[in-house]
């Protein structure tokens, strides 16, 4: 049976940590340059370094981007950034340009390249064409069916390596190639600068009205005509496993470490139960329900089962939904005492309802009745971001383990 790899986004060090805990098999990152986030935290040189200890010592890899839409000089120093990766142990880069794959050809030979979404790869000859130049897995566009994908698969060498977005935000431009922010904004998307231009309101104006707004969609205010949903594929996993896809992706690198490790602890669960007994699998609902406490828009299944139809844009609003919130983070626990050190994120209150949730476990439900700070005074409230606090713990928990409450109304 087709085992995928799930990979997860690593938009900084914690991200990549979490990620890896609570069930990623891989990470994608940008480094400082070459990359599509630049207004991410990024990793520097040693900070890269620190993630592939941290991957290896548990069996899992690390690739990193290098997949901006390059202009001449954004070559410059290319070739010395390439082989630095490749001496540090980088398990591939992630290119969508042909001459950074000859870059990468000529100063890393053995580095495994793949293809990124930003090379529009729609067909089996494209993929046949990049196979022969060296390239070992192509991150399809976005913009295929399931069908499409599997006539690939079938109509390219089983060497070649597939990898599909299966969560997260969708571009409104081909996948990913948008001239929108360039345009609006002197922001190029293309070499890491989007500003998002396509979740901005817009109005319809005619010509020769130029003070006359026409509403789109019956919304008087105007519409984001140009938001789409987020992708959402964990109720199909068994036809994703199916199809020989390689690699699940989810997007999100800009995202909270509580959002990494909230999606890829729900996809963990639903790939591991379907791979234990293929025959008996039954999509479990809670695992949708967990996604949705991380912040996310409405969700569509994308190209996967047919061409989006206006039900896949958000016409009202370009805001997530948050229905929970991130309060903290586990960092060790004393089984004598049944007390738990925490670093705070948001606001804590004695009193508050909280559930606690960790990788490969159910998460459980309590009241926060005592908390202490650093200094062990009992307080009422932890206002502060990243305060140090003490927790008394109704089970026992573990380092890495995370704390969230339900949104008021």
């Amino acid at each position: 049976m087709n085992r995928p790899e799930l990979l997860a986004p690593a938009g900084d060090l914690e991200k990549l940590k979490m990620a890896i805990i609570y069930g990623a098999d891989a990470v994608f990152l940008g480094g400082e340059a070459f990359g599509l986030r630049a207004s991410s935290k990024n990793f520097s040189i040693d900070q890269i370094k620190e993630g592939l200890e941290f991957a290896h010592n548990r069996g899992r890899k690390v690739y990193v981007t290098l997949n901006i839409i390059p202009h001449n000089e954004d070559m410059e120093g290319l070739p010395e950034y390439v082989k630095t990766l490749n001496d540090i142990g980088v398990d591939a880069v992630i290119v969508s340009d042909p001459g950074v794959v000859t870059v990468v050809k000529e100063n890393a030979p053995n580095m495994e390249i793949h293809l990124s979404t930003q090379a529009n790869t729609t067909n089996y000859l494209s993929a046949n064409f990049w196979y022969k130049v060296g390239v070992k897995r192509i991150v399809l566009a976005r913009e295929l069916s399931m069908d499409e994908i599997k006539e690939i698969i079938s109509k390219t060498p089983p060497e070649l390596e597939i990898e599909t977005f299966i969560h997260g935000a969708m571009c409104i431009s081909y996948s990913g190639r948008c001239l929108l922010s360039n345009y609006m904004a002197s922001r190029d998307a293309n070499r890491g600068e989007c500003a998002q231009s396509c979740r901005w309101k817009y109005n319809l104006v005619e010509e020769k009205r130029p003070s006359e707004y026409y509403p789109i969609y019956e919304d008087e205010q105007g519409t984001f005509i140009m938001n789409s949903k987020d992708l959402c594929m964990i109720e199909h996993i068994p036809e994703l496993i199916d199809s020989g896809i390689t690699s699940f992706k989810i997007e999100g690198r800009m995202k909270s470490p509580y959002y990494v490790a909230t999606v890829v602890r729900a996809y963990r669960m639903a790939i591991d139960e379907y791979l234990a007994d293929p025959s008996n699998y039954q999509f479990n609902p809670k695992w949708l329900e967990e996604v949705k406490k991380a912040s996310h828009r409405d969700h569509t299944t994308g190209f996967y089962f047919g061409k989006p139809s206006g039900n896949e844009q958000l016409y009202t609003s370009s805001s997530y939904i948050r229905t929970y919130d991130f309060l903290g983070v586990v960092l060790g626990y004393n089984s004598d005492t049944g007390i738990a050190t925490v670093e705070q994120r948001n606001r804590i209150f004695v009193g508050d309802n909280i559930e606690v949730f960790g990788p490969y476990k159910e998460h459980f439900n309590q009241i926060i009745e005592k908390m202490w700070d650093k200094d062990d005074k009992e307080i009422s409230v932890a206002p502060h971001a990243q305060q140090i606090i003490k927790v008394k713990m109704d089970k026992p928990v573990e380092a890495w383990d995370i704390i969230r409450k339900p949104r008021e109304e």
